[in-house]
């Protein structure tokens, strides 16, 4: 089972100890919307605790799956290729730890193989995965690289994450269109600096196409 090093937690397909049950879950729903002032029985907020229960399934799924079992399918029939394999532009939308306020943003993978690959698709999985908790850019980044890395064992990995941070936007210090940028290298992406420079530039290109859409 995978463990994180960033910071000391279970492992990420256990469930936490004394979880509440759904009808907790919805009471304190109901006190939240006591405290902001307003009527949970009223007839607009009568159902919103199991609305918003139901989205918060959706919201922190990434609880439930372990990154090993999304990587573990390796590939060893690679017909000798040995280059950089770039996932680029992933979207993700995750909520922040310290407001669970709403991260939105992309991330671009790759890695360097060392005779096996996998599908690309998991990939895409393992950002979605880590996006589905409570979350710091920061944090997400390094366990992103780190899965990638324990799980397939490759030359090197790089992650790069643009992500905006709706607790910066709507809230306190309120400066919308702020993009925070966080990156990992880790092997032949840390060591080699033309390796790393082609992929920051393939990441690059990218944004820029993008905004020329």
């Amino acid at each position: 089972m995978y463990q994180d090093n960033v910071v000391e937690e279970k492992s990420p397909s256990m469930p936490m100890l004394d979880r509440p049950n759904r009808n907790e879950a919805e009471d304190a729903v109901r006190v939240l919307i006591r405290w902001a002032n307003d009527n949970p029985s009223r007839e607009g907020l009568k159902d919103t605790p199991k609305r918003v229960v139901k989205a918060y399934e959706d919201y922190f799924s990434g609880y439930k799956v372990d990154p090993v079992d999304v990587l573990q399918r390796t590939f060893d029939e690679v017909g000798g290729y040995d280059e950089v394999v770039m996932l680029n532009g992933i979207r993700f939308e995750s909520h922040c730890e310290h407001h669970m306020a709403p991260i939105i943003g992309h991330a671009s993978v790759a890695y360097l193989p060392d005779k096996r690959v996998v599908g690309i698709s998991k990939l895409a999985r393992v950002v979605e995965l880590y996006s589905k908790r409570l979350q710091i850019q920061e944090k997400m980044t390094a366990e992103i690289a780190k899965a990638i890395t324990y799980t397939l064992e490759p030359k090197g990995v790089a992650v790069i994450i643009e992500a905006t941070h709706q607790c910066i936007s709507t809230r306190g210090i309120r400066k919308p269109g702020v993009i925070m940028q966080t990156s990992s290298f880790l092997g032949e992406f840390n060591n080699n600096e033309s390796l790393r420079r082609e992929f920051i530039l393939a990441v690059s290109k990218t944004g820029k196409d993008k905004q020329s859409v």
